[in-house]
């Protein structure tokens, strides 16, 4: 397994400012593994998070995981699971994060993250609105 450098993940991710919620600000580490990956870029593209000053302290980091996870990855998201400092937490984003997917019956797929990492919001679809995904981000952040 190569070695990964994630020392001190807080803030590893991109600090965003959630648009409509001032002053909150959520480090975003996209783990992106397919598709569903393509819809936080969206949410960016669209203005519903909006980068933030890399100064401003994060009230949390949270780890958006989205497409299949497959038996040879596990050992990276717990590295990064283990890496973040501060509060934390999963999403799971997308069928294939939450239930393995479409290919939930292959031998190399995982049925869902939480029997690897503790998932804190699962956001389902194929792939899920953007909407959705910062619904359950500031969900998170326990600004809802």
């Amino acid at each position: 397994m190569p070695a990964i450098e994630m020392t001190g993940l807080r803030g590893a991710g991109r600090t965003y400012a959630v648009t409509g919620r001032p002053g909150l600000h959520v480090s975003v580490a996209n783990l992106g593994l397919a598709c569903c990956a393509v819809e936080f870029g969206s949410a960016v593209t669209r203005g519903l998070l909006e980068p933030a000053d890399p100064t401003w302290e994060p009230e949390m980091t949270v780890l958006v995981v989205s497409g299949t996870l497959t038996h040879q990855l596990t050992p990276h998201l717990t590295a990064a699971w283990n890496a973040v400092v501060g509060p934390r937490a999963v999403l799971a984003l997308g069928a294939c994060a939450t239930s393995g997917g479409p290919y939930w019956d292959s031998y190399a797929v995982v049925e869902g993250i939480d029997s690897v990492v503790p998932v804190a919001s699962y956001v389902p679809g194929c792939p899920p609105r953007p909407e959705a995904l910062v619904a359950a981000i500031v969900s998170l952040a326990g600004a809802s």
